[in-house]
């Protein structure tokens, strides 16, 4: 039962996040679904099949073996090792290297095993472990002479951790930033340049590109210039449709394995240095998205009834917050600009009319010149194909050429065919108007963007700037508000707080069930509150940057596992309780000596203390490779001896500050186990023991002749 507990409250804490909403939520969900069925898969394990591999194997003598018994098992080792020693050989001679690389590590980890590992493991579980159990005995005797003040102590702790990390702050990120697998050049030029201009740009830009990576030349995999298509940012407001007056340079690098320690946050801000400088063009320089597109780190909406206005309060509000020079902001930048060329096509209607032509008509011709219409369509097997027809590109490039067109159709006064230049029923007239007009919430809205300098932390550059738009006086009718990046940050940590209380609900309705109590619960439940202090006391300490997301997962997965151990004590403790009493023919905990339920707590205590502190150690050292980036290869290294080591790479940046929570929280939550829960025990008792006598519903002792 308590194997099933401690799996139902592991199982508890993903269980939320499994509905996390929205694009974030699509991200991250397999992670707790995926972890939901291994957990539920290794309980099956547990209760079915390991028993049964148990029994066949497992060795309870821990003891070292006699001697005559040593050197029987190791002339079987011995000779099994040369038996695949020599069938590695002749696959080597067959040519099979896989073969002979799996036999020839099997023979040495064998070796390894039967000289090395076994003869440790004896060593630590009959010389460390024996030591350990009579420290902690001691130790925990002295625990249980002042159980409040140990308590309270904790309380302390609890609090110089949260202090310590108030006063050294860690970074607070949204989503963790791994190294740039490719840099993207963002250029774009006034409104209405057409795309040889833009082309003539990008060339130059391209030979500063070149040069600003010339020394990083073993480490790039490819430059890409796109001009006029899919060169908007996915991270900024949608742009639609071709734009010949942008432009995008791409800049790819090789896997992280492949590049010799180079930060590739260096080179892009080498890319950046050299790209600085030209006049009258907007370029920004910007890494891949590490996740889902969030929206730009620094953006602003400002929304407002009157379109004229809006624009000029956003660019006046752009102006301002240049003025102030923040540190961190690469440029500022409004998604609705003026100035967008546009050609108005005016219908003459008497003209029109004096031909017997339709304004529709015109129209069509128009639409048909410049976008096409659709005629018929070409059958080839099952698949359909449209068949457009429009203006060749030369010509409807041209306005001349486009007003020189003639419109084709029957006159319904005398029913011939005739033909109509546009220009003798239309006129054209040049202007410009805004980019796009946008809307939220039936408002129109302006979104100010820019990137955040590598080194710089958005939160703080968010809060500095929201500092200086309070001190600005926006017009009547107008207003602004930080969404993008900050918004989902708001939302995805509105969900995980509220992830975390249900969490913590559902595993404590699981320990009601377990224990039939509530006082063991509340006992276990605040291990998870004080395993937090080695989460503050880690990121304080080492200074690591606290993810949102990631750390915020992780503290909500320490809930579930760092439960686990104090279950099995306080299980196991009540088991010696009920044994004790059982053997004094008592009906009731009331009636047990003091004396008697301290040394079942003791007791308890030391027999946990291995499987304790082997969970820990196996959790921990699990979770250390995808900390700090431990890759490697075992197929490689079979098939090619060669491992593909490095430590590392962007799933660290990413999964690392979960790991880390983890880790923290586990290493203090192992200290909580052994120390603070047989001592909270032990407090929880006496209270409820005076609390009895006091009202005299204690059941007394049975009277012995």
């Amino acid at each position: 039962l308590p194997i099933i507990a401690s799996t139902a409250t592991t199982l508890a804490a993903f269980l939320p996040l499994a509905f996390w909403p929205g694009i974030m939520g699509e991200f991250m969900k397999y992670m707790p679904i995926t972890l939901m069925i291994v957990l539920t898969s290794s309980l099956f394990v547990a209760l079915v099949i390991n028993p049964v591999i148990a029994s066949r194997f497992m060795k309870v003598d821990e003891k070292a073996p006699e001697a005559a018994v040593r050197r029987r098992k190791r002339r079987n080792v011995l000779l099994g090792a040369g038996i695949m020693a020599v069938m590695a050989v002749l696959f080597h001679l067959a040519g099979v290297a896989w073969m002979r690389n799996l036999l020839g590590f099997t023979v040495g980890i064998t070796l390894l095993n039967f000289f090395a590992l076994r003869p440790a493991s004896f060593w630590f579980q009959n010389t460390v472990l024996p030591i350990l159990e009579r420290v902690y005995d001691r130790f925990i005797r002295g625990a249980l002479r002042v159980p409040g003040l140990v308590l309270l102590g904790t309380f302390a702790l609890l609090i110089f951790a949260i202090l310590l990390l108030g006063a050294n702050p860690p970074k607070v990120i949204f989503f963790p930033s791994a190294q740039p697998l490719y840099v993207n050049v963002f250029v774009e030029l006034p409104l209405g340049k057409d795309i040889e201009a833009t082309d003539r740009l990008v060339k130059d830009l391209e030979l500063r590109v070149m040069d600003a990576i010339e020394p990083y030349e073993d480490i790039v995999e490819a430059v890409l210039t796109q001009i006029g298509e899919n060169t908007s940012d996915p991270n900024a407001p949608p742009e639609p449709g071709i734009s010949p007056h942008r432009a995008r340079l791409t800049v790819s690098f090789v896997p992280t394995e492949e590049r010799h320690g180079i930060n590739t946050f260096d080179v892009m801000e080498d890319i950046r240095e050299a790209v600085r400088g030209i006049p009258g063009v907007q370029i920004t320089v910007a890494k891949n998205a590490d996740g889902p597109a969030t929206g730009k780190p620094i953006n602003l909406e400002i929304q407002g009834d009157e379109v004229d206005r809006l624009l000029l309060v956003a660019d006046d509000v752009i102006q301002y917050l240049n003025s102030k020079n923040v540190p961190g902001v690469e440029e500022l930048q409004a998604d609705v600009k003026l100035g967008k060329p546009e050609l108005i096509v005016n219908i003459d209607r008497e003209a029109a009319r004096r031909y017997e032509i339709s304004t529709g008509q015109i129209a069509s011709a128009i639409r048909t010149a410049v976008f096409g219409t659709e005629v018929s369509k070409f059958k080839d097997g099952e698949d359909e194909y449209p068949i457009v027809v429009r203006l060749d590109e030369r010509y409807r490039n041209n306005i001349d050429n486009l007003l020189n067109q003639r419109i084709t159709f029957r006159n319904p006064a005398n029913g011939r065919i005739s033909q109509v230049p546009i220009s003798a029923v239309a006129s054209v007239e040049y202007t410009s108007t805004y980019s796009a007009i946008k809307r939220k919430n039936l408002d129109r809205v302006v979104t100010i963007y820019s990137n955040v300098l590598e080194g710089y932390n958005a939160n703080e550059i968010i809060q500095e700037l929201d500092a200086y738009m309070q001190e600005y006086d926006l017009p009547p009718g107008f207003s602004y508000e930080f969404t993008g990046e900050q918004q989902q940050q708001r939302e995805d940590m509105g969900f995980l707080v509220n992830a975390f209380a249900v969490a913590v609900f559902l595993i404590l309705i699981i320990l009601v069930g377990q224990f039939n109590s509530v006082l063991s619960p509340v006992i276990i439940m605040l291990t998870v509150l004080f395993s937090t202090i080695g989460v503050f006391l880690g990121y304080a300490l080492t200074g690591r940057d606290i993810s949102v997301i990631f750390s915020g997962v992780g503290i909500i997965s320490l809930a579930g596992i760092v439960v686990n151990n104090a279950i099995v004590l306080i299980d196991y403790i009540n088991l010696l309780v009920k044994r004790r009493r059982e053997s004094l023919g008592l009906e009731s905990m009331d009636q047990l000596e003091r004396e008697d339920v301290r040394e079942a707590i003791v007791k308890g205590g030391a027999t946990r203390l291995r499987p304790v502190l082997l969970t820990a150690i196996t959790t921990v050292l699990g979770l250390i490779p995808l900390a700090i980036g431990f890759n490697f290869n075992f197929f490689t290294l079979i098939k090619e001896l060669d491992p593909h080591f490095f430590i590392g790479g962007d799933n660290t940046a990413i999964w690392g500050p979960m790991a880390w929570t983890v880790i923290y929280g586990l290493i203090f939550a192992t200290f909580l186990t052994l120390i603070v829960v047989p001592s909270m025990y032990w407090l929880a008792y006496r209270l409820k023991m005076g609390v009895k006598n006091l009202l005299g519903i204690r059941k007394p002792a049975p009277v012995t002749a």
